[in-house]
């Protein structure tokens, strides 16, 4: 597989930023991004500019262009926004409105750092709608770099998983949420798989497909061998500056399931095969089952997690 490397949540002077739309441009292309999104707050006043630099200045990046909603009540993040939509009528009570009148426009819908600090902090930062039906949204952003990992960026991770191990089909994705040039080194990216498309087609498509990535580097992939009734895992570099795949390392692998999890170590020399026999004990609730892939760099701590993969969904009831 061939992977895009996306940074999905960037701002400009357009809104709050330190940088413009074509600063903004040439740090991505300087650290060899594939695609990054232009979502400043409450505007789309930058992407008349962003197209315009790009038609003048060709660079080896493409932009992806969306917005950040900024409310008293969260924030949501759209993604190929073709235009504004009016939000003062936004209901926190009845958030799926606003979520159905943004998709119902063509572009992507998804909550944006869920648990960040709110009032006094932050007021407005943390989502705080009413949301009843998450199917509403595209997607979770799972890991906003910025923001503390064990404060903010578990419970959204949980929050993801929790709805996915329900039966929710939601996508995961991160954040630089960028403001400045801050370093990429360390931190997660959204990545999706390389098609023959523009890029807003291939990201709606792994969106809504649930194929996206968020890692520090390195991916885990999952292929169905259906004549063996198991699943092949292995490790892909994702060729991200500061976290590059260790050919002869040892890293761990759990597979969330309802029922449980499993979990074993995998090497990148060495594609690992699991049967869906293996699997089946913890196979409860949605069928087919979801199963949530994980890579971590040595143990389950949160600061070792490199990769949350795509879901599966696997018909492993009664096997």
């Amino acid at each position: 597989m061939t992977f895009l490397r996306l940074e999905l949540h960037n701002h400009t002077t357009e809104s709050d930023a330190s940088i413009t739309c074509g600063e903004l441009l040439d740090y991505m292309a300087e650290n060899a991004v594939d695609a990054f999104a232009l979502t400043d707050h409450n505007t789309i006043s930058g992407h008349a500019k962003m197209e315009t630099l790009l038609k003048n200045h060709p660079a080896p990046v493409q932009c992806i262009y969306g917005m950040e909603y900024t409310t008293y009540y969260g924030h949501i993040l759209c993604l190929n926004l073709p235009e504004y939509v009016p939000w003062d009528s936004i209901d926190p009570g009845n958030p799926e409105l606003i979520f159905r009148q943004i998709r119902k426009t063509g572009a992507l819908a998804g909550i944006a750092h869920p648990f960040s600090f709110g009032y006094p902090f932050a007021t407005g930062c943390r989502f705080e709608m009413h949301m009843t039906d998450y199917s509403a949204a595209d997607f979770i952003e799972i890991f906003n770099n910025p923001e503390p990992l064990y404060a903010v960026n578990l419970p959204a991770l949980t929050l993801w998983e929790k709805l996915v191990l329900e039966g929710v089909h939601i996508a995961a994705t991160s954040g630089m949420d960028l403001h400045n040039r801050a370093p990429f080194e360390g931190q997660y990216a959204t990545f999706i798989q390389k098609q023959d498309t523009p890029i807003s087609q291939a990201l709606t498509e792994a969106v809504r497909s649930g194929q996206t990535w968020v890692s520090k580097g390195p991916l885990l992939t999952a292929r169905s061998i259906p004549q063996e009734q198991s699943i092949l895992f292995e490790i892909q570099d994702g060729k991200k500056t500061g976290c590059p795949v260790d050919s002869g390392k040892k890293y761990l692998m759990t597979l969330r399931m309802p029922g449980g999890s499993l979990t074993t170590a995998i090497s990148p020399d060495s594609p690992l095969c699991i049967s869906r026999s293996s699997l089946a004990v913890f196979a409860q609730g949605p069928e087919p089952c979801p199963v949530i892939p994980k890579l971590y760099e040595e143990n389950q701590e949160l600061e070792s997690l490199l990769c949350v993969s795509p879901v599966l969904y696997l018909p492993l009831a009664g096997r």
